[in-house]
């Protein structure tokens, strides 16, 4: 996968991640890729589209935000692919944050039906 997508931050042993939540967005784009939803080539297409937007828009482009492309990228896959829609995309982002607003700091954050009557 790291040479079908070069750009991936990498040392000698892998991927490289500087929060757990960007190892868990490379699971899921490695997993709907083994499940058929996408092509290496229209990910790689499809993340650069979303990298030169963000910087269109002013993201400097250090690396820091490489994984918030990879989210974005994951995102409009799915939505474009028929995976999800937008609002049920949203649905689960308010309340993820929900989650995380109740979870104690250094606590894993667990979804529970009442996160999801908050933002209904």
């Amino acid at each position: 996968m790291t040479t079908a997508v070069p750009s991936i931050p990498c040392d000698a042993e892998g991927p490289v991640f500087r929060e757990p939540w960007e190892a868990q967005a490379f699971a899921m784009a490695l997993m709907l890729h083994q499940r058929g939803v996408f092509t290496w080539p229209e990910w790689a297409a499809t993340l650069s589209d979303e990298i030169k937007r963000a910087q269109a828009g002013g993201d400097p482009d250090t690396g820091e935000t490489y994984y918030r492309h990879w989210m974005a990228t994951l995102e409009r896959l799915v939505t474009e692919k028929n995976v999800t829609d937008t609002k049920a995309l949203s649905r689960y982002r308010d309340a993820w944050d929900h989650a995380a607003d109740r979870t104690p700091h250094g606590e894993p954050i667990e979804l529970i039906p009442s996160d999801f009557q908050h933002h209904d």
